[in-house]
This record gives C-alpha cells, sequence and structure tokens, in this order.
C-alpha cells in the first residue's frame, strides 16, 4: 500500500504561481509514476502532469505545457507540482495519485492509490 498526502493549494488571481506537493509513504517506488490530477466543480478528474523514473520521464497535459513542471526529491518520496502563469480555468481540486505498476496512464481509472486533494481557487 502506498500513502499520498498532497498539499500546497490556495487561493490564486491569473498569472500567479503556485507549488503543490505530494508526499509518499509505504511500499513507495520511483518506477512507479505519480501523477498530478484536477477536478473542476460537476467534471471529470483530468490528467495534468506525471512523472517516473525518479524524474527521468515526465508527461504534461497540452494545457498545462510550458507553465506547469513537474519534479521530485527523491530523498523526501515528495513530487513537486510547480504552476505558473496560472489561468482561471486552472482552478480545481488537484489530486496526486500513483499505481503499482509501471505506466503512464492519462486515466483516472487506472491508478492504485490517492492523495486526498488539495484545492486551488480563484481569488475574488
Amino acid at each position: 500500500q502506498v500513502q499520498l498526502v498532497d498539499s500546497g493549494g490556495g487561493l490564486v488571481q491569473a498569472g500567479d504561481s503556485l507549488r503543490l506537493s505530494c508526499t509518499a509513504s509505504g511500499r513507495t517506488s520511483t518506477t512507479s509514476p505519480t501523477v498530478w490530477f484536477r477536478q473542476a466543480p460537476g467534471k471529470d478528474r483530468d490528467f495534468v502532469a506525471a512523472i517516473r523514473l525518479g524524474g527521468q520521464i515526465t508527461n504534461y497535459a497540452d494545457s498545462v505545457k510550458g507553465r506547469f513542471t513537474v519534479s521530485r526529491d527523491n530523498a523526501k518520496n515528495t513530487v513537486y507540482l510547480q504552476m505558473n502563469s496560472l489561468k482561471p480555468e486552472d482552478t480545481g481540486v488537484y489530486y496526486c495519485a500513483s499505481r503499482a505498476t509501471q505506466g503512464i496512464y492519462r486515466s483516472a481509472v487506472e491508478y492504485d492509490f490517492w492523495g486526498q486533494g488539495t484545492q486551488v481557487a480563484g481569488a475574488a
């Protein structure tokens, strides 16, 4: 089993930056992917970014390429999602997820382990 705790959400305005964290414990492995999804109200969880193999392989949704960067600190078992130039459509609940086996998939159903979610909300 793997336990994931995600954090770092907050109130943002267009153009802001924010860094999310996902810390894993339990039977972790750098060969397993860690993936970020986001979910807007009333919508499915959409793939945002992924990382595996200790950070050698990364993958991004087209909507965030060039603005978001996923990285990991293996010593801390933590994956980060640095989000720059935030847009209103980037708001939602962000979840980190992982799976027991290798492979990066963009569908949420492929993932076995989930964080509790961290909210990125637009400031009024």
